[in-house]
């Protein structure tokens, strides 16, 4: 039996958000874009600096009115998905929220580092949760968190939403395992890595899987439609969404920031891969999406709103055409440099980073632009050539995912930095995987208990990604990155 229907999906990313109804049926996915809104840091002043957090409350209510516009537009409305980024966390005490979520470009997780450090070693913690170590590691933001001790329940952005929504507290497995406290090999709760934070156990709820029911929707907001959990880290969401078709390609899901990778069947804990610093996180179906979080379009976004406070209007795509007509060789600097975590004047810190290293600065804006283009692309160049060096897994595409792959410059850049093709699409990945989990497992269009290939064929069947290839011989810069494997 074939039953076709319609979902939501709420899919919240660390710049924007968006619900968006989704018609499944054999032929492919048709989307609706019903709301979006605008997010990002608010900044409050606490403890004499000011301090990040986001607007948690404020997203449930643009999530709210577009669940009901949704329900008015699709009153047979079959199921509701969330997700969200990773790593954040709001804290509640008898189900009462006891402040909003530390934003992680916040300063203040990198005090909890050293105390982490101090009851397991770095090693240890990787041969434990496989993790990439970034200070902004839900494990780092508990052991820097002073309201923690305070707290009965810990939830993740997505499953904060979803308590919000049903009633009902849990925490879905794939986003778990980008805090550091599951451990890599068993996916469950360690309470060895709990014990790191100086917490007790049973802080967060317990581990569910995509495809459960979570609950149904509370019914002043609606009623009655059940909510259901999704790969609910957006990038694991994305990745159920690369419209691959064979297994020797690689993923970058490209926005905010960049996760460059490969799926796995299980976790690579090795040395190697801990001197590389790549992750091992959750997807679905237990699959392992073995990657480094390469920073993205956020330092191309906040250079233009750097440009929009001194007054000026900043036209993207004449910025873009214009730093693809730049002929003369630009600076490539290091994105993962902190230097260009925090938010702020972007170009002035290139420029400072160029010059402390005796580096041409960029002049123009849109030498600015090619730069930080050009440095992403060899970032993810340089990412996949460590990816499979350490997994022995031969790589002879590149998809590109997310809103990145509008970016035609960044694209091009990335295939003549790998020297591979670059198919790049669909732009909505995320959502579209948050799709077809729900379709999954609510059977819809004739997909209940289907492989995530299944899933993928689908996905090439609504979407015809865009082919790059790559420059003869060498890229623009004349630096040709080749990636081979070494199985």
């Amino acid at each position: 039996m074939h039953t076709d229907g319609s979902v939501a999906a709420v899919d919240l990313g660390a710049t924007s958000g968006r619900v968006l109804l989704a018609h499944v049926d054999r032929d492919g996915i048709r989307t609706e874009q019903v709301a979006r809104f605008p997010n990002g840091p608010v900044a409050l002043y606490e403890d004499g600096r000011e301090a990040l957090h986001w607007d948690v409350v404020g997203l449930l209510g643009q999530v709210v009115a577009g669940l009901r516009d949704t329900l008015r537009r699709a009153p047979d409305l079959t199921s509701i998905g969330v997700d969200s980024w990773a790593v954040d966390y709001a804290l509640l005490r008898e189900g009462r929220l006891l402040g909003l979520p530390c934003h992680y470009r916040d300063a203040r997780h990198e005090a909890g580092v050293a105390p982490v450090h101090e009851r397991i070693t770095a090693a240890a913690l990787y041969a434990r949760n496989g993790l990439q170590h970034l200070p902004f590691n839900t494990v780092f933001q508990l052991a820097a968190d002073p309201d923690a001790h305070l707290a009965d329940r810990a939830l993740l952005v997505p499953d904060l939403l979803g308590y919000w929504l049903t009633g009902v507290t849990a925490t879905e497995r794939t986003n778990a395992s980008t805090t550091g406290l599951v451990d890599a090999t068993t996916r469950g709760w360690d309470p060895t890595l709990v014990a790191a934070t100086g917490l007790q156990t049973g802080l967060f709820p317990d581990l569910r899987d995509p495809g459960d029911r979570l609950g149904t929707l509370l019914p002043s907001l609606g009623g009655g439609v059940p909510v259901t959990l999704v790969g609910s880290h957006d990038t694991a969401s994305a990745v159920v969404a690369v419209p691959a078709t064979d297994d020797d390609v690689a993923y970058v899901s490209s926005g905010t920031w960049s996760l460059v990778g490969v799926e796995l069947d299980a976790p690579v804990l090795t040395d190697a891969a801990r001197a590389a610093n790549c992750t091992n996180e959750g997807g679905v179906d237990g699959r392992v999406r073995f990657l480094k979080n390469v920073s993205g379009l956020w330092l191309l976004s906040e250079s233009v709103r750097t440009w929009e406070r001194g007054g000026d209007r900043v036209d993207l795509e004449a910025l873009l055409a214009a730093a693809a007509e730049v002929t003369e060789p630009v600076a490539v600097f290091d994105v993962a440099d902190d230097v260009f975590t925090a938010p702020g004047d972007l170009p002035a810190r290139i420029a400072t980073w160029c010059t402390e290293r005796g580096l041409a600065v960029p002049g123009s804006r849109a030498e600015v632009v090619r730069s930080i283009l050009e440095s992403l692309a060899v970032a993810y160049a340089e990412t996949l050539r460590t990816i499979t060096e350490v997994t022995g897994k031969d790589v002879r595409v590149v998809h590109v995912v997310g809103g990145g792959s509008q970016n035609r410059l960044l694209c091009q850049l990335t295939a003549d930095r790998t020297g591979l093709p670059v198919l790049a699409g669909p732009v909505e990945a995320t959502a579209l995987g948050n799709v077809l989990v729900q379709a999954r497992a609510n059977g819809l269009a004739g997909l209940g208990g289907a492989s995530l290939a299944a899933l993928r064929d689908l996905v090439a069947r609504t979407v015809e990604p865009v082919r790059y290839t790559p420059a003869p011989g060498s890229d623009a810069r004349g630096h040709r990155t080749t990636i081979r494997s070494h199985a």
